[in-house]
């Protein structure tokens, strides 16, 4: 669902009491987990994956693919409007940031034109520490 604004709004230190030292890193910071690391990058469970910060449904495991590059890898997201992109010029290169539209989170990146067999020849790289699956019946 699009949205004209974060609908989340708290303060560094509010978020600093909720989320865990690399919760915050990752999500507030735009830190990035090392790969291979995280509790999502070989998961293959039906579900949907919420933003750990907020609780919106920003993936599920319908788009969710094997990209072996060490993170969560989606060719899409749940819908229109469940994340929001920035320019990242950090680290010497061009680069597409993905955040949580309701709570302006750092996810990971998006890239594109890499080859995968996907149905958007998109790579949504995310942060497993950025998401909570939420796990479906196989599925639904």
């Amino acid at each position: 669902m699009p949205r004209d604004k974060q609908c989340v709004e708290k303060t560094e230190a509010e978020w600093r009491e909720e989320l865990t030292p690399e919760e915050f890193k990752v999500l507030r910071q735009a830190g990035t987990e090392r790969p291979y690391t995280g509790e999502y990058w070989d998961t293959h469970t039906s579900g949907v994956y919420q933003c750990r910060a907020c609780g919106a449904e920003l993936f599920t495991s319908n788009e969710k693919f094997d990209s072996h590059c060490g993170w969560p890898s989606f060719w899409a997201p749940l819908a229109e409007g469940t994340v929001r992109y920035l320019h990242d010029r950090t680290l010497g290169m061009e680069r597409v940031e993905v955040r949580c539209a309701n709570c302006d989170s750092h996810l990971g990146h998006v890239f594109e034109g890499e080859g995968y067999g996907t149905p958007t020849d998109q790579r949504y790289c995310i942060n497993s520490v950025s998401l909570r699956l939420i796990e479906t019946a196989a599925g639904q």
